[in-house]
């Protein structure tokens, strides 16, 4: 066989090897979908079980070992990725699309990414924890929600701990009916 061949034949050896190993690493790093919640599944933050309960969840998946974190309202999830040790990682997180299934019962159908939805703070709904952000996928249909229900509409990048503590307590202050 002459060099010209050998060479030819290691550089299509190489490339292919090469194909195989970036094909298995885009596999092994890709962004996990949202899990359905079982039954019996509780929350990370307060061990509540998080099925019955009406109002938005939330799912995190953690950024080194890709672990679900489940949490039985946004409001816990927020709670948790807020803290110092998580706020600056770069976790998986999702929440129901309030748009897109029932408020008493959502449906795992309906989990958008966090990062990209917007939600009303103070509303008069509530959640398994009692007051909840109510999350969207739209600004319009967040916007039209906080028109019937109260509250401010935010984007995740502007939720603080502030906003979880003050916008709860606009919440109870309220005297609305919680239930509409």
């Amino acid at each position: 066989m002459n060099t010209s061949k050998l060479n030819w034949l290691l550089a299509v050896f190489a490339v292919i090897t090469l194909t195989a190993c970036s094909g298995s690493e885009e596999q092994s790093t890709g962004t996990p979908g949202p899990v359905h919640f079982e039954s019996g599944d509780e929350c990370h933050v307060c061990g509540m079980v998080i099925e019955g309960f009406p109002g938005p969840k939330g799912q995190a998946f953690t950024e080194k070992d890709q672990q679900v974190r489940k949490f039985c309202s946004t409001r816990d999830m927020f709670a948790w990725f807020l803290q110092p040790e998580n706020a600056n990682r770069d976790h998986t997180l999702y929440v129901h699309d309030m748009a897109q299934t029932e408020w008493q019962s959502p449906t795992d159908t309906a989990l958008i990414d966090a990062r990209d939805a917007f939600y009303v703070v103070g509303s008069s709904r509530t959640g398994a924890m009692g007051p909840t952000l109510a999350s969207f996928a739209a600004k319009a249909e967040a916007e039209t929600f906080a028109g019937e229900h109260g509250g401010k509409v935010l984007a995740f990048q502007e939720i603080t701990m502030d906003h979880l503590n003050s916008g709860m307590a606009m919440h109870s202050m309220d005297g609305m009916d919680h239930q509409k």
